[in-house]
């Protein structure tokens, strides 16, 4: 039954006992199989999910953990971390259960409503360091060349200079296109003697700190007592929520960076837990 399981994770109890019976003599129920799968130690649960990572990306993952894998703390210290996120005004959870008789499907009660799109949302660009958080920015919902450009010479480079004033800091930046833009490329040359990018490899939202802020803020806007009820609303509950993200919580995801290398390096450059 183990070999069966490992074979095809997705297999529902039904399938698992005609494919056990088919190569046994002596069959068994659903029940059993029901029983024997709780004794060996697995439940049913949600995957996880986790970006689907091509062979060339896997390797620059895996090049990239190689190259910083002595990398401690303290050299994490020095990197400013960077990303854009969406929030929207409405949610839908699909995860909700209700309990409700056969003749009460369409009861108030027991509905869910939702809206278009989630009702509009807004985006945020933020960046942070262990020593900081850095500003929160809205931006359109197309962050192009130009909108970026204005960014990082608006946000970033007071922030590097401020922060790093040595000349020692890393920014890391993931790899959308309109950060691969030449006249975003020719900004990062000319302030080259002031910080260094950080080469980032594709596909690692996992070894980005950063996404972890982006859970609490929107874990922060679910718990609201009074929920947003516009955009503009939204926007002001979110620069709140981030401004009053405690220090111990970014400094804990810069210290994380470690563990995260290694959690690269053991599959070779895939899927993380993280």
């Amino acid at each position: 039954m183990g070999r069966l399981i490992q074979a095809d994770r997705r297999a529902t109890l039904t399938e698992i006992t005609t494919r056990y019976n088919r190569s046994m003599q002596q069959s068994i129920c659903e029940a059993t199989t029901r029983t024997t799968l709780r004794w060996m130690g697995y439940n049913s649960r949600r995957p996880h999910r986790v970006p689907l990572i091509s062979t060339t990306n896997r390797k620059k993952r895996l090049q990239f953990a190689r190259a910083h894998q002595n990398w401690t703390v303290e050299d994490w210290k020095n990197v400013a971390w960077s990303d854009e996120s969406g929030c929207l005004l409405r949610h839908s959870d699909g995860r909700v259960r209700i309990l409700c008789k056969q003749n009460e499907n369409m009861d108030p009660s027991c509905l869910v409503t939702t809206v278009q799109a989630g009702g509009g949302g807004v985006m945020v660009w933020g960046m942070f360091s262990w020593y900081t958080l850095g500003p929160l920015v809205t931006i359109g919902h197309c962050l192009n060349a130009t909108a970026y450009l204005s960014i990082v010479s608006d946000h970033v480079h007071p922030f590097m200079t401020t922060m790093y004033p040595s000349s020692h800091g890393y920014f890391q930046q993931d790899n959308a296109p309109c950060q691969k833009a030449q006249i975003i490329l020719n900004w990062f040359l000319e302030h080259d003697n002031e910080f260094t990018a950080l080469k980032w490899p594709p596909q690692s939202p996992d070894l980005n700190p950063i996404e972890h802020l982006w859970d609490v803020v929107e874990r922060e806007l679910c718990g609201l007592d009074v929920h947003p009820t516009n955009l503009h609303q939204l926007q002001d509950a979110i620069l709140s929520i981030w401004a009053n993200i405690y220090k111990e919580c970014f400094q804990h995801l810069v210290e994380s960076m470690p563990r995260r290398i290694r959690a690269v390096l053991k599959p070779k450059g895939g899927q993380t837990q993280y």
